[in-house]
């Protein structure tokens, strides 16, 4: 049997330090897997991977907050229509697979331009079909009151529930997801105070009666499930808190912002009694 001298590599004799590893896909090959991983952050609603930014800073910073405004308008304006749904498919998922705050910050925002509008504008038609010579005078000082009454109820709440459920053990639910919920809640509220500008009564009390029903459903039942989740039963009857803190905030509406009638004279020969349209 014939032996043949074969001569060593000399970068075998480096070590595994001389091994070099390259990609053969080329550049665009390379593109393209980027690509297709960015993808799959835009097939679920956002800009960016959540995961990537939400451990590298405090939540004293703005960088930790910047994931929760990744959001496309889409995705906005698909959960904010879902809430209108309840028999959806995703009416309990709508935060899913990350919560947002672009929705729970624009949506309360929008409800007290439209409260303050709308509320200015059926107080002037209301004044001119009552006494068409009287001078209206708007009142700015609801634009205030409804930005406390909205920014209290959406921001406030959520976080002082969210620091009782992690009082009573439960973790499972972030404080992004309980603003989340309360913010969407409150979009049925704006196409509603835009139709109680009409001067009749009973259709005021029905529009708002549907705005609390749809958003008060909406609220227990994304808020009922967390609560089952703490090993004391007490727990849930929070609950009945968020309903009753609901309730106020739709009679206060009611009364401060859709509560504008139409009075016709009363003289000699009229009907003793005034008449609201």
């Amino acid at each position: 049997m014939a032996y043949v001298a074969v001569d060593a590599d000399d970068r075998l004799e480096e070590g595994p330090e001389g091994l070099e590893f390259k990609s053969f896909l080329g550049a665009d090959a390379r593109a393209e897997q980027r690509t297709q991983s960015g993808a799959s952050n835009l097939d679920r609603g956002y800009l960016t991977d959540h995961t990537t930014h939400k451990g590298s800073s405090g939540f004293w910073t703005v960088d930790y907050y910047q994931p929760y405004f990744d959001v496309d308008t889409s995705t906005v304006l698909k959960r904010c229509y879902t809430t209108l749904l309840p028999t959806s498919p995703s009416y309990l998922t709508i935060l899913t697979p990350s919560a947002d705050l672009y929705g729970p910050f624009w949506i309360p925002t929008t409800l007290i331009l439209a409260l303050f509008l709308s509320s200015s504008l059926a107080a002037s038609i209301s004044s001119y079909l009552s006494d068409p010579g009287a001078a209206y005078e708007y009142d700015f000082g609801l634009l205030s009151l409804a930005a406390t009454i909205v920014y209290i109820y959406t921001f406030a709440v959520p976080v002082l529930l969210w620091l009782a459920l992690r009082y009573f053990g439960v973790g499972e639910w972030g404080v992004a997801e309980a603003l989340g919920v309360w913010g969407y809640s409150l979009f049925v509220w704006i196409p509603v105070s835009i139709l109680c500008v009409i001067p009749i009564s009973i259709l005021r009390w029905v529009l708002v009666g549907l705005a609390f029903c749809l958003s008060g459903y909406f609220l227990v039942a994304n808020v009922y499930p967390i609560l089952a989740m703490a090993d004391a039963k007490a727990t849930r009857l929070l609950i009945i808190v968020v309903g009753a803190l609901h309730a106020a905030l739709a009679l206060t509406f009611k009364v401060l912002f859709f509560s504008y009638y139409v009075v016709h004279d009363i003289g000699p020969g009229a009907d003793p009694i005034r008449r609201f349209i």
